[in-house]
């Protein structure tokens, strides 16, 4: 019995000046982080089209149609003073209404906002105030309105673009 405890101590101061006398070397490294001003937004794709086809006799305003079949997203880090504005290709004639809203959880939406007339130089707020973080799935919707004085508006498309901006 005594023999084993001796072997087991001299194992034991073996297996620990054996592991001291391993030479060890390190090396160390600088690490340069960053994190950008991140703009992101993206829809889901393009609304149905928007095709007036009827109105009430005796009254000039026709039956709007609207589109709520889309969606955006949005990823932004810059702050809480960030907005979507929207603008179109090129203004509608007169008689002929778009209106878009945008909703969020992130931002105050401005509800449903004309953007008959708004373009690349006078692009209209959409939601503002808009925290940092992201904001998905938030739905897009379309009304289209005319009046009957307007008269027949052959198919067009029109290029909405919404911007995500400070």
């Amino acid at each position: 019995m005594k023999k084993i405890i001796a072997l087991s101590t001299i194992a034991m101061l073996s297996a620990a000046f054996s592991s001291a006398s391993f030479a060890q070397a390190t090396a160390t490294q600088n690490v340069t982080l960053a994190v950008n001003t991140v703009y992101k937004i993206a829809t889901s794709g393009n609304p149905g089209p928007l095709t007036i086809t009827t109105g009430t006799a005796g009254v000039d305003a026709l039956d709007a149609v609207t589109d709520n079949s889309t969606t955006y997203s949005i990823t932004q880090n810059f702050g809480n003073t960030v907005k979507i504005t929207a603008h179109m290709d090129a203004a509608l004639p007169a008689g002929y209404q778009l209106s878009l809203g945008l909703a969020s959880t992130k931002g105050t939406s401005a509800g449903t906002v004309d953007i008959s007339n708004a373009t690349s130089g006078s692009a209209v707020d959409v939601v503002t105030g808009i925290q940092r973080g992201a904001d998905a799935g938030q739905t897009i919707t379309y009304t289209f309105s005319a009046s009957a004085t307007a008269g027949p508006l052959a198919s067009t498309s029109k290029i909405v673009t919404l911007t995500l901006t400070n």
